[in-house]
């Protein structure tokens, strides 16, 4: 497959490199910025696992207006800089709060157990300067910030099976608890957490607390709700007065929203944003640009492959009551 191919109803963004998990930002300059995972050829015996996404560095891809040229800057940070990580540098996220911009990123430690890691620059692109230790009380991946209206800025965190935030049932890591969800398909279903951030952006201002998400009914998705239930890649923007929790359903591969009044939640399940694209993860994040909303993700169109992934951006479409048009990532062509 080729890029411009007619099938798709968006490009990738580069050929240069893979990128995966992009997190698109717009600071003060006006200039769109994609904060990505960095994909990278693994041994042929990974594929179709966990370990063949070991990437090991950051990149940021930036570009003046959409549809403009792309630029792919230096890597913004390395694994070797940070002393309290071994390996798989999954998607990341990134603030900027009183002329300091924040890194966001989870890692496994020395114990193969992922944490989140904070790190900073005075440089949009970097390059930035880890911290010593991973944010305290942090655990599990796909860290998302929100900048609230009124300044405060919001962590969701979390993603089951590889991501092992089903072995966090109690705030205390439990290495028995299997890499698939154990959670009975009649029970709730595992849910992203969230703190709110301290003022110095490195560390969280309280403990870490369950994001509830409801059907339509008022009651918790369950575990079983394969189309519907948390996997990982919470991602929460606000609109208005209305705050959207958007996030992956794993295996299924769609990528879903609900609402809420309260960054904190509850949220109710609204419905899809994005139908199952090529490659198995599905990983994004949503972003307003000059009054137009945009979603960016990723699929496999350059490679073929898993673990090779391509970032893509398309807009998004608000209906008058505020839901979302479905989008298909796939033109009508045979």
């Amino acid at each position: 497959m080729q890029e411009g191919d007619p099938r798709y109803i968006a490009q990738p963004l580069t050929d240069e490199i893979y990128t995966a998990d992009p997190s698109a930002r717009v600071w003060n300059d006006g200039r769109i910025y994609i904060y990505a995972s960095h994909d990278e050829e693994v041994p042929e015996e990974l594929y179709n696992s966990a370990d063949a996404f070991d990437m090991r560095d950051y990149q940021v891809l930036s570009m003046e207006r959409p549809g403009g040229p792309v630029t792919v800057h230096p890597p913004a940070l390395d694994v070797e800089q940070v002393p309290w990580a071994k390996r798989q540098m999954w998607a990341p996220d990134a603030a900027y709060r009183n002329g300091t911009y924040f890194l966001y990123f989870p890692a496994k430690d020395a114990n193969d157990i992922f944490r989140i890691g904070a790190a900073t620059s005075k440089s949009p692109t970097g390059p930035f300067t880890p911290q010593a230790e991973p944010i305290e009380g942090s655990y599990s991946i796909d860290p998302g910030i929100l900048r609230d209206n009124d300044g405060e800025h919001y962590m969701y965190l979390g993603g089951i099976w590889g991501g092992q935030l089903q072995r966090w049932p109690n705030g205390s890591y439990d290495a028995s608890v299997t890499e698939d969800d154990p959670t009975p398909p009649g029970e709730p279903a595992i849910t992203p957490v969230v703190a709110r951030m301290a003022p110095d952006m490195l560390e969280f201002a309280e403990p870490l607390r369950p994001v509830q998400i409801l059907d339509e009914h008022g009651d918790p998705l369950l575990a079983g709700d394969l189309d519907r239930r948390f996997f990982e890649g919470a991602w929460v923007f606000r609109r208005g007065d209305t705050y959207y929790l958007t996030y992956s359903t794993g295996e299924t591969h769609y990528l879903v929203y609900a609402t809420g009044d309260s960054p904190y939640g509850p949220f109710t399940y609204r419905g899809r944003i994005l139908e199952p694209v090529e490659g198995w993860t599905t990983h994004h994040s949503i972003t307003e640009i000059d009054g137009q909303w945009w979603l960016f993700y990723h699929d496999t169109q350059r490679s073929g492959l898993t673990h090779l992934r391509n970032v893509k951006m398309t807009p998004l479409t608000f209906r008058a009551d505020g839901t979302i048009e479905t989008i298909n990532p796939m033109t009508d062509l045979d």
